[in-house]
């Protein structure tokens, strides 16, 4: 089996991760809904599948879900996104960012880097409305 490498793309802000409003769903239980984008340059890694994952805390457990899956292309470049679904228990806390790849990555260019929580707690969307 093959070990896969993780490389942190950024961090993503704690006003972001703990206000976002959690969902019940009947499979999943409670989740918290993110947008999450990047742009990233890869020199030397054309080709390269790598997949965008995301990585909390809940309480005191590391928590991972898996965002986005592509191919660098020939440029070194790859646009990952997707809609982060984080199953929680308690609050999503310490949410990164992270590129996972099957080799390591030694060289990585954040273009941009977007994480937004789909719905807000409801008294920080009113705050955001006034």
């Amino acid at each position: 089996m093959t070990q896969a490498h993780d490389k942190l793309i950024g961090n993503v802000p704690s006003r972001i991760s703990e206000n976002a409003a959690t969902l019940v769903t009947p499979y999943e239980g409670r989740i918290a809904e993110f947008n999450v984008a990047t742009w990233l340059q890869l020199p030397g890694l054309a080709n390269l599948p790598v997949t965008l994952m995301v990585v909390y805390q809940d309480g005191g457990v590391r928590r991972e879900v898996m965002v986005d899956h592509g191919k660098v292309n020939a440029q070194h470049k790859i646009l990952l996104s997707g809609i982060a679904r984080l199953p929680v228990k308690q609050q999503v806390r310490e949410m990164q960012i992270h590129l996972r790849a099957a080799v390591t990555v030694r060289s990585l260019i954040v273009e941009e880097l977007f994480a937004q929580a789909v719905e807000q707690r409801a008294s920080e969307a009113q705050r955001v409305l006034a």
